[in-house]
């Protein structure tokens, strides 16, 4: 099982190396709601005393009692981190409520989430104040790093490819009972949070462990798991990893977006070094893929705008051999039926369009079947 959130150690006693390169780890934040209307719910800490975890992975509480978050253990293939995730799901429904896989809650009231008793998210809700008042929920992807270098060149690879895979994973048009006019308000709302953009690029490894510790220090936060960058080095893991992704309705989807970040991982490993933008650069470009989703305009490698369709049939010819190698080329393929699909902003909509508000919680909820219990 990948270690908890409360680990904490010097960032230089890493663990880069300790299992095989480029295993995969998936975390899915899901919000609890009552299954027959989509009702958020603050039943977090109900859930964790009543579900039954796994041998493999687990079930852990969030910052907002509304949410859990669904945590696979060490997979070799995206088809193992989802049916981890399937049975994970299929736990937490077993208590008897419903999952709701969108980003914001439809029609949940700012300020309707609770913050959860632990510690560390008490932590939290005292540094962030009203930056927490409308919770979000996200698919975080973690991929292992042989050693400290890999981790360094992957991270600076993957920063360019983050404005893509945010507008293909946009699914969170809705919030507050309205259409945000957005597709994914939670990559707006997450900017009231500090450091939760994409930092520089590093030099090195030595270059992160400075620059995070005094970041850290400057901060006056315990460690650097309080940096809630969309992207990472992760020495206490020993992956890099992915945290710009909304959470999706559908799991065709998360294993289609799971698959880009597996093999994109991969390919920054072997490629050569390219130099990425600078922040403010990925910052407007995060924006954009934000508000327009799979219909946004986005500077390629060589800052040329270009439309995310083209965008993703680069990326499609360039990763499919690696894809085959890593056994994810059907998931990865599938990114083209996201895109046809409308993407999760455009299914939402369409979905308000056939039915109002209703149909959106109604086609974003996932509820227990009829022999679960407390159904």
């Amino acid at each position: 099982m990948l270690p908890t959130k409360s680990d904490s150690r010097p960032i230089g006693e890493h663990r880069f190396g300790d299992g095989e390169p480029f295993a995969l780890g998936v975390e899915e934040e899901l919000f609890l709601v009552e299954p027959a209307t989509g009702v958020q719910l603050n039943a977090g800490p109900r859930v964790s005393q009543e579900i039954a975890q796994p041998e493999v992975g687990h079930v852990a509480g969030e910052v907002h009692a509304c949410q859990i978050e669904a945590i696979t253990g060490v997979c070799s293939n995206v088809g193992e981190a989802m049916g981890q995730l399937s049975e994970l799901r299929e736990r937490v429904l077993a208590t008897g409520v419903g999952l709701l896989g969108a980003a914001t809650h439809p029609t949940a009231d700012e300020g309707d989430g609770e913050i959860s008793d632990a510690d560390r998210y008490q932590l939290i809700g005292d540094l962030l104040g009203d930056a927490l008042a409308t919770p979000v929920a996200a698919v975080h992807v973690h991929v292992g790093m042989p050693d400290p270098e890999t981790a360094i060149r992957v991270f600076n690879g993957l920063r360019r490819h983050v404005p893509l895979l945010e507008a293909l994973a946009a699914n969170s048009p809705f919030r507050h009972g309205r259409d945000t006019g957005l597709a994914s308000g939670r990559e707006i709302t997450l900017r009231a949070w500090p450091r939760s953009g994409v930092p520089r690029e590093m030099h090195d490894f030595e270059d992160f462990r400075a620059h995070t510790d005094e970041l850290t220090r400057i901060a006056r936060v315990p460690d650097y798991t309080f940096h809630w960058w969309k992207l990472r080095p992760h020495p206490w893991l020993g992956t890099v990893e992915l945290r710009a992704l909304d959470v999706q309705a559908r799991p065709e989807h998360t294993a289609a977006l799971v698959a880009a970040v597996h093999v994109l991982a991969r390919l920054e490993a072997e490629a050569d070094p390219v130099p990425g933008p600078p922040p403010e650069l990925l910052d407007e470009a995060s924006f954009s893929a934000g508000r327009s989703g799979i219909t946004a305009t986005l500077p390629d490698v060589d800052g040329v705008m270009r439309p995310v369709v083209e965008l993703l049939e680069a990326l499609l010819d360039r990763a499919r051999p690696v894809a085959r190698e890593l056994d994810c080329a059907d998931e990865l393929e599938s990114l083209r039926d996201l895109v046809e699909q409308g993407g999760g902003a455009g299914l939402q909509r369409m979905a308000f369009e056939r039915g109002g508000i209703e149909a959106v919680l109604a086609t974003t909820t996932t509820r227990p079947s009829s022999g679960d219990a407390g159904s």
